[in-house]
């Protein structure tokens, strides 16, 4: 049948846009619903991690990136200054924290060049919406999804607007609205987990006596756990005396201040409240991300504490995974059963992110116990395997899809590298930019290249200097590597994950990419 439109969104997020995004650049036609009548301006993440990163320099986001970078520099640089001698910085040495133990070492990582920036997520979401723009993607503001339907060859949406009542019909439907997920509940996906326990602030305010929350960084104390800086008047609280009574409650300038006083055991008033937002440990898990045509992606299949600052580089993993097979399948060039690839790969790495956000508020806890243990992981990261499996943790490095191969790389996302062309100097990310899939030919005679070309146009083959050779797919898996001139297993990863379900000639599949 024909339909209005190949894939609907919900939520214009970064998880959504991204979504959205990858989408367009694989053929699929595509609508974004968002709730909000604007960007929402509440705290949220401050940083996004290696991955997250990378899924967006893929995209042509690298510069963007950068300015925000600096512009964060910049602000941190005035705050040192500002606060002299009491100002502790992380330093150059140091990559990250666990459990705000900010002793992972850059030393110490096999790939310390891959690393998270401090780019908050407003301005993510920001370059990503520029980009939306750019792809003329369609985003319609102040749509709340009222009926969601599935049936056998579509999904039927409902929402209302001030426009009024509106309807459509899609073949997919992706919700990417967050921890509270009204699509996630409307479709009836289960989501198990663990119930909150405590409760945890980011704030921006104008305090009487800064000088007493000095110096920065993680302190825990008797009432818990609360860091200041290095952004002035920002702070971040951990409250372990229970949830909040109502989480849907506004967080108000009196309820920040009885915290911090209590969390940080200083005399300090808030004189007036910028921005706050509240989140808890509440940590759950969908037991798949994808029913018939409705998949989730981001905080609306997976909740987990913001500690480490993960959720954010996860969601965007999540829609580069996801976007390339969604429309490969509406394309109709790869089989439906693609769709069951994303559940596998992407669930067991939000499990582990889940098992590191509990263990890490499992020793943040203000008791002896937790101490004893906190103490204990400290000197273990003193070892430098320990420091980089801690740090791989952090980062998202240690992911390594389960594709059926004993080859260490394959599974893997690979990080930006230079590649060296007859007539340029270009870097892998540089020639992923559109979306396809690339196969890094280091063969001497070009017959793996040549084998490529014979079975599909959506696989762009450059020639290289140096091996190994690999098939990657656009979410950066290595799908595939082989040394020298062998292509043992090429032709196999390529019926895979590229060539079309329908055998259709090469000449015929140009004429439909």
């Amino acid at each position: 049948m024909e339909f209005m439109m190949d894939v609907v969104i919900v939520g214009a997020g970064p998880v959504g846009l991204l979504s959205a995004i990858e989408l367009t650049l694989g053929g699929a036609r595509v609508l974004v619903l968002e709730r909000l009548a604007a960007p929402s301006m509440a705290s949220k993440a401050l940083g996004i991690g290696p991955l997250g990163s990378e899924a967006l320099q893929r995209r042509g986001m690298a510069a963007a990136i950068a300015a925000a970078e600096e512009h964060t520099f910049t602000t941190i640089k005035k705050f040192t200054e500002q606060n002299g001698p009491n100002t502790r910085g992380k330093g150059s040495k140091f990559s990250g924290h666990f459990a705000g133990l900010s002793l992972i070492r850059k030393d110490a990582q096999k790939e310390p060049q891959r690393h998270a920036h401090p780019v908050d997520q407003q301005a993510v979401e920001a370059m990503l919406a520029e980009r939306v723009r750019a792809l003329g993607i369609e985003v319609r503001r102040e749509c709340d999804v009222t009926n969601v339907v599935q049936r056998v060859d579509g999904v039927d949406v409902e929402w209302v607007s001030p426009a009024g009542e509106d309807r459509i019909r899609c073949a997919y439907f992706v919700g990417c609205d967050g921890g509270r997920s009204q699509i996630r509940k409307m479709a009836g996906f289960a989501f198990p987990g663990t119930a909150p326990s405590m409760t945890m602030y980011q704030a921006t305010a104008e305090i009487d006596h800064p000088e007493r929350l000095l110096p920065t960084g993680w302190r825990r104390t008797s009432g818990g756990v609360f860091s200041y800086g290095p952004f002035p008047g920002r702070f971040f609280m951990l409250d372990f005396s229970g949830p909040p009574e109502d989480r849907e409650a506004p967080v108000t300038r009196e309820e920040i201040e009885a915290v911090l006083r209590r969390v940080s055991g200083e005399d300090v008033r808030v004189k007036a409240l910028e921005s706050a937002s509240r989140w808890t440990d509440n940590t759950r898990l969908v037991d798949t991300y994808r029913q018939g045509r409705v998949l989730l992606a981001g905080d609306a299949a997976h909740v987990h504490s913001p500690f480490g600052g993960q959720g954010l580089s996860l969601g965007l993993v999540d829609a580069a995974n996801l976007g390339w097979k969604l429309a490969a399948v509406v394309r109709g060039e790869m089989p439906d059963s693609l769709l069951d690839t994303y559940t596998a790969e992407r669930r067991p790495v939000a499990e582990a992110v889940m098992a590191n956000t509990l263990a890490q508020i499992a020793i943040m806890r203000p008791d002896p116990q937790a101490g004893a243990m906190r103490d204990i992981v400290a000197n273990l990261m003193q070892f430098d395997d320990v420091n980089r499996f801690i740090g791989e943790i952090m980062s998202g490095l240690s992911i390594r899809y389960d594709l059926g191969s004993d080859l260490d790389d394959v599974g893997r996302l690979i990080g930006d590298k230079p590649i060296d062309l007859s007539d340029a100097h270009v870097s892998l990310y540089d020639v992923m930019q559109d979306g396809m899939s690339v196969f890094l030919d280091a063969s001497t005679d070009g017959k793996a290249s040549t084998l490529v070309a014979s079975c599909t146009r959506r696989v762009r083959c450059v020639a290289v200097a140096t091996g190994p050779s690999m098939l990657i797919r656009p979410d950066a898996c290595i799908a595939w590597t082989g040394e020298e001139n062998s292509t043992d297993g090429l032709e196999e990863a390529l019926h895979r994950w590229c060539i079309p379900a329908l055998g259709l000639p090469v000449d015929e599949q140009a004429a439909n990419a």
